[in-house]
């Protein structure tokens, strides 16, 4: 099934402008069961050796006391299948009842040893049976049948084996490590990754195998999405409706493992994380999720359980109009909303951060340090770092000084009519003032502000016919974004092409306006909607706010401002200090912004995540290292103790460094 074919096909979702949790069978792994009659439950992957039987137990003991409820450990090798059965063991003689689940990349025999002892195995059908050599080969259809016919071979055993043990399976495609066969044929794309799944999916059913949870995770937030929302379709229209024995509906109704991969670390991986996983979740889609970080595994479950927090008893908007603007939407592919350009709002121009300081009491040149704009009192000079805000929003507040080039301000309109000197300073109007009394406004740059439920015909109407004009857009909801994403549609039904500022007010602490800002603004941002940020918080610095801001945008792929890493959570494959090698290589490189490093424990997905990383590091054996420039071997084997310094080399031979 083509992507062209679904482009209108909301089959995905129950509803673009209301939650409703997608409906799916049940699924059970040990004494848990996955599903939508089912809490939402977060899981983790321990770090450690799984050889090593204490300090692996000891690890997962953190993890649910931090409240873990699924276990994940890799099993690259049968040594380490078989060992399972003594962790197990230690667990059990522990009085620590929690499933494990086998994670398996290219050892059929060693998933089918784990499948007898553990309550779940993983899989990637990427490398499951298949050696990644990154060949293009061109397939005729019964050469590519022959493939299938290979891999059922193959993989028959494990599904005989999972059902006759009560073993539950999951079916984990990555995008960093798609066969040569899919990318063949499909490329390296959200159809190649649904694809790869339903192959083996396809080979369970004919089994008469239904313990099944799938997940398509990818290290791009934009790619994971589409390929999640194309998964959930297509079972959807290509799979049997069956009724299964406790009396199920399947109709390919599988539950889902939600997750990002290589997310990283700080900030970072949490926003990137909440921006994917919180864009699905907003969508009811997702029964389990993995928070992905490069740190201890204990410290991905607070988070995980954050994000699942805010989607339990959770009450319907209110303000919805229906699902009559569906049709506008594309959610398998990204296209930016067309938008007219005004001044620097809209069309080619990336999202710009505006700053809320309408609280001021008095607002002074050193106050803005915290948005990226910091003064030299000496040298009587302004300096903007890349992540300086666009504007600052000043209310009614006004200022005795000028600000640097690259800032401007907005103010309540009827203070901004007091203003002398107007050339950096832009009005904002509220609806009442737009719609009856609109006697002065700039005729360059001007503002709206309203909330979803003053979006009348009327309003909408004169929005189109007045020139140089962008709309700030907030939501009085309980679920902020589907109501914004329904005013979006709203927008493109009606053939409206202003810029919009997307506005949310959050009265959380810290971590949790860092998780729902990334879920919430971050998910219109991937589905092509929005031309700026704009926070309200009263418990969060003005500096977090900002650098937050900037965050969403580069994990959204809207704005780059500074260097971005892949990097891997680390597990038991890792082949060295994962977050000291992160920490060490982000502090020598963290100012060459546009640039992508890709940081990888190990070659299991290493080579294949790292597919959109401009530079590679990766562990290739026990202190040793081989590097990348995008995915060719550049030099390999070095050593732990030089593999940064010859990082560095690299960037520099390919002229990509900057000096400080």
């Amino acid at each position: 099934m083509s992507i062209e074919h679904l482009n209108n096909t909301l089959g995905y979702c129950d509803s673009l402008t209301n939650y409703k949790r997608r409906k799916t069978i049940s699924v059970k792994v040990g004494d848990i069961m996955l599903g939508s009659d089912y809490p939402i439950l977060p899981q983790s992957m321990t770090t450690t050796d799984t050889m090593d039987t204490i300090g692996s137990v000891d690890q997962i003991v953190r993890m649910v006391n931090a409240g873990c409820q699924l276990v994940r450990l890799t099993a690259p090798s049968m040594n380490e299948a078989q060992n399972l059965a003594q962790i197990k063991k230690e667990l059990n003689r522990l009085g620590v009842n929690v499933p494990l689940i086998a994670d398996i990349h290219f050892t059929p025999n060693a998933a089918e040893l784990a499948a007898r002892i553990v309550e779940k195995v993983r899989i990637n059908p990427g490398n499951y049976a298949d050696k990644k050599k990154f060949d293009l080969i061109e397939y005729s259809d019964s050469d590519y049948q022959e493939e299938l016919d290979r891999i059922r071979e193959k993989f028959t055993p494990l599904v005989k084996i999972c059902k006759e043990y009560g073993t539950a399976m999951r079916i984990g495609t990555n995008h960093g490590s798609l066969s040569d066969r899919i990318m063949s044929r499909y490329g390296d794309t959200p159809l190649g990754m649904v694809e790869s799944a339903m192959e083996f999916l396809r080979i369970c059913e004919d089994e008469n195998y239904f313990n099944i949870v799938l997940s398509m995770k990818s290290s791009n937030p934009q790619v994971m999405v589409q390929a999640y929302r194309l998964l959930v379709t297509t079972m959807k229209n290509g799979l049997s409706e069956r009724i299964l024995p406790n009396g199920d509906d399947l109709t390919g109704a599988y539950p889902l493992h939600l997750g990002v991969t290589e997310a990283g670390d700080g900030d970072d991986g949490r926003i990137k994380s909440a921006l994917g996983i919180g864009t699905l979740l907003e969508d009811g889609i997702g029964d389990t999720i993995r928070v992905s970080l490069t740190e201890d595994p204990e410290f991905e479950v607070p988070v995980a359980k954050k994000l699942i927090t805010r989607y339990q008893n959770i009450k319907t908007n209110s303000n919805i109009k229906g699902e009559e603007n569906a049709k506008n939407f594309n959610p398998y592919q990204y296209t930016k909303r067309k938008t007219a350009e005004i001044y620097n709002f809209g069309e080619h121009q990336v999202p710009r951060v505006i700053a809320n300081f309408a609280t001021f009491e008095k607002v002074t040149p050193n106050d803005l340090n915290s948005i990226g704009h910091s003064f030299d009192e000496k040298l009587d000079k302004w300096h903007m770092n890349d992540m300086g805000a666009d504007y600052i929003y000043l209310g009614k507040n006004r200022i005795n000084f000028m600000l640097p080039m690259g800032l401007k301000a907005i103010y309540d309109a009827e203070i901004w009519n007091m203003i002398s000197d107007k050339t950096s300073a832009f009005p904002l109007f509220n609806v009442k003032e737009f719609l009856n009394n609109l006697n002065s406004y700039s005729k360059t740059l001007n503002f709206v502000k309203a909330n979803t439920n003053e979006l009348s015909e009327f309003f909408l109407s004169k929005l189109k016919t007045i020139e140089n004009f962008v709309l700030i857009l907030s939501s009085k909801e309980i679920k902020p974004m589907t109501d914004l994403r329904n005013a979006f549609l709203q927008f493109q039904t009606h053939g409206l092409n202003i810029p919009v500022i997307i506005h949310f007010n959050y009265i959380e602490d810290e971590e949790h306006f860092l998780l729902f800002a990334s879920t919430d603004a971050g998910a219109l941002l991937i589905d092509g909607y929005g031309d700026g940020l704009m926070f309200e918080t009263s418990l969060v610095g003005y500096k977090r706010v900002n650098d937050i801001s900037f965050g969403i945008l580069q994990a959204a792929r809207t704005r780059i401002s500074k260097t971005e890493y892949i990097s891997c959570p680390s597990c038991g494959r890792t082949l060295f200090d994962l977050q000291e090698t992160t920490a060490m290589i982000r502090k020598r490189t963290d100012h060459l912004k546009g640039i992508k490093i890709a940081i990888m424990g190990c070659i299991v997905n290493g080579p294949g995540e790292m597919a959109d990383a401009d530079y590679g590091y990766v562990g290739s054996g026990v202190g040793k290292i081989t590097l990348y420039k995008g995915r060719e071997v550049v030099k390999k084997s070095i050593s732990n103790e030089n593999a940064v310094d010859e990082l560095i080399n690299l960037i520099k031979e390919n002229d990509d460094w900057v000096d400080v």
